[in-house]
């Protein structure tokens, strides 16, 4: 009975803070389920992906990937470099993980971008485990994901619209990313160093193979950049 109690004191502190989150992922899952849907796949397809992959923009990636050739190490780095970022949020959340036992394998596997956002900042209450406070808003926030998925998955298939265009969310997702990244920037130099490189690796590698090639010279570029863009404040 005390350990049912500690789990919904958990739950009850924090469910209100995962409310923004679900927003978000009702609105995007809904669009992916029924992207995936209508490119073909089994209404059952977002609802696995949304439960292994948990990836957001790796997994409407995910789509062309599945439709396109198989090419394995391509396919690795190319979500190796879209998702490097949680490389850094492990590093962020290893002392909070710390000494949380089995959970710390599913914290680990659920860390996404809201839920950094959530677990690192939040002031949890000293009545409340903290354990059991980080696993459910991990928990909370995938579940909206994989609900929202399978709920576009299923709408999908049952509601006949039509549909042409709607592979453009991801383009219109990716955009107001960049424009948002734009609008926080002072000098633009990230901004303008993955224009740059996307528009080179184009021209010379072609349309089907230009964004690996493309990441990694974004990448060396920050890289051998750094010190300037960050005097620059175009880094945080």
């Amino acid at each position: 009975m005390e350990k049912n109690h500690v789990k919904r004191r958990a739950l009850a502190a924090a469910f209100p803070r995962t409310l923004p989150i679900l927003t978000g992922f009702g609105f995007l899952g809904i669009a992916y389920g029924i992207y995936m849907r209508t490119s073909g796949f089994h209404f059952l397809y977002p609802t696995l992906t949304s439960m292994i992959v948990f990836g957001g923009s790796l997994e409407f990636v995910l789509v062309s990937m599945l439709m396109s050739a198989f090419a394995p190490l391509q396919t690795f780095l190319l979500a190796l470099m879209i998702q490097a970022r949680h490389l850094f949020y492990g590093v962020a959340m290893l002392e909070k993980y710390k000494g949380l036992g089995w959970k710390k394998g599913y914290l680990i596997f659920g860390l996404c971008d809201e839920t950094f956002s959530v677990n690192c900042s939040a002031d949890i209450p000293r009545d409340v485990d903290k354990g059991w406070f980080l696993f459910f808003v991990t928990l909370l926030n995938q579940s909206y994901w994989v609900i929202a998925c399978t709920l576009g998955g299923v709408l999908g298939s049952l509601i006949q619209f039509n549909t042409e265009g709607l592979d453009f969310v991801m383009t219109a997702m990716f955009v107001v990313i960049f424009l948002e990244q734009w609008l926080k920037e002072k000098k633009h130099y990230t901004a303008l160093i993955g224009v740059i490189a996307s528009v080179l690796c184009r021209l010379i590698f072609g349309a089907d193979s230009f964004l690996v090639p493309t990441m990694i010279c974004i990448l060396a570029m920050l890289s051998f950049f750094r010190k300037p863009i960050e005097k620059a404040g175009d880094l945080s």
